[in-house]
């Protein structure tokens, strides 16, 4: 078995079926796009296939282009089965038998959308739990007995993945994102796909429904004041608790201290500033809360692993054009 490349970035291969939406090919491509353009650097890569390699036809009359015919030989990345209406004809009578073959070498097969009853059909899930919109589950149960029909709206398990439809589908990529990235990234992501009600308390992003809204009041104030930190002590008089209270509810919900999800707020802003603008490393400094530019450089290297002045440099040689620190990851 073998990697498509030596890439350190996770790569993903995404078969799109012909019918497929593109708002759900967005669903899965957009949030990696908007967690490398955080990031600062790609964490993902991926490529589009389609059964034939020809462009993919929809209903919006917006072909997708893809990199190829989809191959089920050995290949060890991630595969991502997008698929919409008329799934079943749209598929052809030979993918479910490819699907299978390239279960043996895929770590992980997600069925998204339709694309769940495509592994279902390529015998995939059997004896894995699968979710199925609710129109649908019984048809979905008296066709594949051996899968268990689940009214979540996605699911991770063991090496399959699953969402059910649009809204599931970048609810599991965040999750997943969540996973390898960590919570901050993720909810940073989230947060340029929702509208963000005026009222905090009510979870600004899909991610804060299992977080206490206490933590998720306390986030919201982070990312309102990213240029003027705000003191521990005044953010949990915020949610109503002390600071050390605030602390717990942090680590239990997202893995990391008040502290530490803050300060990858502000250098996550920065990063953005250093590699898509021209300002000065001072008045990015300043932006992102920094008193001084050398307490901004420490802690930009001690958590990116080099200077801003270097990320700069280094994009500048890679694109090789003066104009390199404008670039969207």
């Amino acid at each position: 078995m073998r990697r498509c490349s030596n890439d350190p970035a996770l790569e993903i291969d995404v078969l799109v079926v012909p019918g497929t939406t593109l708002f759900l090919v967005a669903a899965v491509i957009e949030p990696l796009r908007a967690a490398n353009r955080i990031a600062g650097r790609p964490l993902y890569r991926w490529r589009l296939f389609s059964p034939s390699g020809d462009s993919v036809e929809n209903g919006s009359r917006v072909p997708v282009a893809v990199d190829g015919a989809f191959d089920p030989g050995q290949c060890a990345n991630p595969l991502y089965v997008l698929a919409s209406y008329d799934w079943e004809a749209n598929a052809g009578p030979t993918l479910p038998a490819s699907l299978s073959r390239a279960a043996r070498y895929r770590p992980v097969i997600a069925g998204i959308e339709s694309g769940v009853w495509l592994l279902a059909a390529a015998g995939l899930l059997n004896e894995h739990t699968a979710p199925v919109h609710w129109e649908d589950r019984e048809t979905f149960a008296l066709r594949f007995p051996r899968v268990t029909v689940s009214a979540e709206r996605y699911v991770i398990d063991d090496k399959r993945h699953m969402a059910g439809g649009l809204f599931p589908t970048l609810e599991l990529m965040l999750e997943l994102i969540r996973r390898q990235h960590g919570h901050t990234l993720a909810l940073e992501v989230s947060r340029l796909f929702l509208y963000q009600d005026s009222a905090p308390t009510s979870g600004d992003t899909v991610l804060a429904a299992g977080i206490d809204r206490r933590v998720t009041l306390a986030v919201h104030m982070m990312q309102e004041s990213i240029d003027t930190p705000l003191k521990m002590e005044t953010l949990a008089r915020a949610a109503g608790i002390g600071a050390r209270h605030l602390r717990a509810l942090f680590v239990r919900g997202l893995g990391v201290t008040p502290q530490q999800h803050y300060l990858a707020l502000r250098l996550n802003a920065a990063r953005r500033h250093v590699i898509e603008t021209r300002a000065s490393m001072v008045d990015i400094a300043t932006a992102a809360g920094f008193g001084s530019l050398p307490a901004f450089s420490r802690a930009y290297r001690t958590y990116y692993g080099e200077s801003p002045s270097g990320t700069r440099g280094r994009l500048a040689k890679t694109l090789g054009s003066r104009d390199a620190c404008i670039v969207g990851v």
